[in-house]
This record gives structure tokens, sequence and C-alpha cells, in this order.
């Protein structure tokens, strides 16, 4: 099977099964076999590691990933797309192909059955369910080692940056919780067929071994942050108070950042990831105290 890190034999494949795009699935292939190459040394890829790739597409990467890694679980969404991968990858005895939606798999069973006792992920993402998926990987605490994804350059810039500016949001702080973000190549929309609309990045998302700061509930942090910058124009007072499902008044709210020294029509956008920890179990407390 030739090397699909290139335009030519992309074509073929596609015209070979006449496989049309789905929008829905933002489907783009990669055709830049220096990216590829780039995509695999970041993700520091031995021989010892297990790698589960979403999104595989053609097998494009994953021809490159099975050359590098010991083992590779590759997840497909789109059903059209596996019997080019059956083809593409027919070469490799060590690339497990499951047609799933990611979001949907149970992480842990699937790293348990496949004998991973740590696990690299590599992804070229759709723009549309980035944010989900990154979510969904570090929310279900599997051993995860690192994550390297291509991303659109506007959510790769959004991962590292902080308080006070228009990409600060739920996001940068869930990859800080997690990661530290590293910038790995800038990738033009040239470099896939069909061309996106914008450029994307590769970044790589090196783990933790333990957060940065301390939460007493991770779950009841994150819902916060997300309700803050849900409604990122309203005080956060007001923001938290309006949102359902977390169950606290205005008046805790207010109360919390009193104890804390800051203004009653302070915004989550101004809060770093510690200010958010720190708020986070004040509140908690708070909340868990009955006749307030």
């Amino acid at each position: 099977m030739a090397n699909l890190g290139n335009y030519t034999n992309t074509s073929e494949i596609l015209r070979k099964y006449q496989f049309r795009m789905q929008k829905k699935y933002g489907q783009n292939f990669l055709i830049d076999a220096n990216i590829l190459t780039k995509i695999v040394e970041a993700a520091q890829i031995t021989g010892e590691d297990c790698v589960l790739e979403i999104g595989p597409g053609i097998g494009t990467m994953t021809q490159y990933l099975a050359e590098a890694a010991g083992r590779v679980i590759a997840v497909e969404i789109d059903r059209e797309l596996i019997p080019i991968l059956e083809e593409t990858l027919s070469p490799y005895d060590n690339v497990t192909l499951l047609c799933e939606d990611i979001l949907k798999v149970d992480l842990t069973k699937l790293v348990n059955e496949n004998d991973c006792g740590s696990i690299k992920v590599v992804a070229n993402l759709p723009y549309y369910i980035t944010t989900p998926i990154i979510m969904a990987l570090f929310e279900s605490h599997i051993p995860l080692s690192s994550i390297t994804v291509m991303v659109q350059s506007e959510v790769a810039d959004r991962m590292q940056t902080g308080p006070g500016t228009k990409d600060y949001g739920a996001l940068s702080l869930a990859v800080q919780y997690y990661a530290k973000p590293e910038i790995v190549a800038r990738v033009p929309a040239s470099c896939f067929t069909p061309r996106p609309n914008v450029d994307s990045t590769v970044v790589r998302l090196n783990k933790h071994e333990k957060p940065p700061v301390e939460v007493e509930d991770e779950e009841w942090l994150f819902a916060l942050i997300r309700a803050s910058f849900n409604q990122r124009r309203k005080t956060l007072a007001n923001g938290l108070a309006n949102a359902g499902g977390l169950g606290i008044s205005r008046g805790q709210v207010e109360f919390v950042l009193e104890e804390m020294g800051l203004s009653k029509t302070v915004r989550g956008e101004t809060f770093t990831l510690e200010r958010f920890a720190d708020f986070s179990n004040r509140l908690l407390h708070i909340r868990n105290k009955s006749g307030f």
C-alpha cells in the first residue's frame, strides 16, 4: 500500500472508493508528509507505546503511527471510511480499527481490553467537536501521558491564554488544570484536502502528574467555570445565581467574594485557575452548610 502522505495517493484512494466528504464530520485529510512526521515526532511515539488515534480518516497518519508505535487503536465514526481503512492499514498487524463515536466509547474499558498500561492520544480533530473530545479524554481519567492534536489555530491559542483576553475561557482553564499545552507546529490550510477555511496548529498537551491546584470537588469546579463563561458579560454573582443546576444564590456567591477580598461585581474572566480553585472550595463549603 502506497504511503498516503501526499495529494496524489490520497486522491487516488478517494476516487477508487468514490468517497464523498461529509460536512457533518468536518473531514479534511492531511497531505503533507513533513507535517505528518512532525506530529509523530512531537508525540514522542516509541515502540513501547499504545496510541489512541481519533478520526483516522483514510489512514494517512495511522500509517505513520503504526510504523512508530507498538500498538495503535484507531477510532473512526464514519462507516463509509472503514473499507478504505481496511485497505490502507492492511500491511499493519499492530492496528485495531473501531467504527465508533469516540464520545460514546467507554474509554476505561477500551484501554483495559487492549492492555494499555498508559496511552498517548494523537488526533486530527474536527473543529466543531474539539473541546468535547479533549474534555472527555481528561475527565475519563484513563492513564494518559499526552494528547497531541491538530486543531484550529484559534483553539490552540485559547488553550494557552490567560485571564483578561477574549480567548480566555473554560477550555483554557480545563487544559491548564490537566496539562501543560505546547505549540508544536503551525499548519497552513494548503496542507489539507479539501482545503479548510482556516489554518491549523499542532499542540501537545503534556498531562500533569497531579493538577497544579488543589480542589475538593473537580466536577464542581468545572461546573462553576462553565457557568461563569456561559454568561461572561454578567458579573460572576449574577451569572452563577442564574445558572441552572448549581443550587447557589447570589448572596452566597457575594459572601465568598467578600471573604476573598474581591468586589461583588467581579467577572469570571478575570479569575486565574488558582483563584477559581480557591473560590470553588469556599463556595462548596458555603453551599453545603445548612441554613445559610
